[in-house]
């Protein structure tokens, strides 16, 4: 674990900070690829990319206060301010699917104006998700935050004192969700990738992506450490609000892919 890589003082470079930014350019190098290959210039995606970047930031800090809104009761400022109040400089505090809910709608009503089909450019940038969620989720396991439960399974983590796994569970090997994260997410690019000279509709990638993450989201949760205890539970299964959102999508996919290969299928017989 390497919360932090550069130490100068109340300056830090976090692992974090460090593999979100090394996300956003892994996404952009392969979005960038991918767009030239039909025709999509270059700055139509840089543009879009930082439009989208910026609201899904925006949506995943304030999904985050919201769920952990005691954490900054009494120093509010903290929730924007990239100077904390405790004198360190930087934001933590992330959750990926409030960056979706917020990034998806900005990144239509820009193509919109652009006049360019959204789930066209949906296909093309879905796998840039992907690979850039597997990059970040790597900050994750060097912050040692978004944890497992207890596990006896041999690849379980026992993580090191300063960090919240630890503080959670000291001297426990736990689930490493994180790397549960870059493994399936890495798995999901590879196969849209794959699928991509073979798709049988506009859209059918970002409805794979919806499927395959939303499965892949909610059975990591199951096994991923839930901090408040109010969270209902069905049959002793915690349900947080991140496994009901990924839950939702998945159904959501599977819905819109049998509907548009229904739809293929259709116009391929006239």
């Amino acid at each position: 674990m390497h919360p932090v890589i550069l130490d100068l003082g109340p300056l830090k470079l976090h692992s974090y900070g460090l593999m979100i930014f090394l996300a956003f350019v892994a996404g952009t190098w392969l979005g960038v690829r991918r767009a030239s290959k039909i025709d999509i210039p270059t700055g139509v995606v840089m543009d879009m990319t930082v439009w989208v970047l910026i609201s899904s930031l925006l949506g995943a800090r304030l999904t985050y206060v919201i769920v952990h809104m005691d954490e900054f009761r009494g120093r509010w400022l903290d929730t924007i301010s990239p100077v904390q109040s405790d004198g360190t400089i930087g934001i933590a505090g992330l959750i990926i699917l409030g960056g979706l809910a917020a990034g998806i709608p900005v990144a239509w009503l820009f193509l919109r104006r652009r006049g360019i089909p959204f789930l066209k450019m949906a296909d093309v940038m879905i796998p840039s998700l992907a690979l850039g969620v597997a990059v970040g989720r790597v900050g994750c396991f060097l912050n040692g935050c978004c944890f497992g439960k207890p596990t006896d399974l041999p690849w379980g983590v026992v993580f090191p004192y300063g960090c919240y796994a630890a503080s959670v569970f000291p001297d426990q090997s736990i689930h490493p969700t994180q790397l549960y994260s870059v493994l399936y997410n890495a798995v999901i690019c590879i196969v849209l990738l794959l699928r991509s000279p073979h798709r049988k509709f506009q859209g059918e990638l970002f409805y794979m992506y919806l499927l395959l993450y939303g499965i892949a989201r909610a059975c990591v949760e199951s096994v991923r450490y839930i901090r408040f205890d109010t969270v209902p539970q069905i049959g002793g299964l915690q349900i947080s609000g991140s496994m009901a959102a990924a839950t939702l999508m998945a159904v959501a996919g599977l819905v819109l892919l049998i509907r548009g290969h229904h739809r293929a299928r259709d116009d391929a017989a006239r």
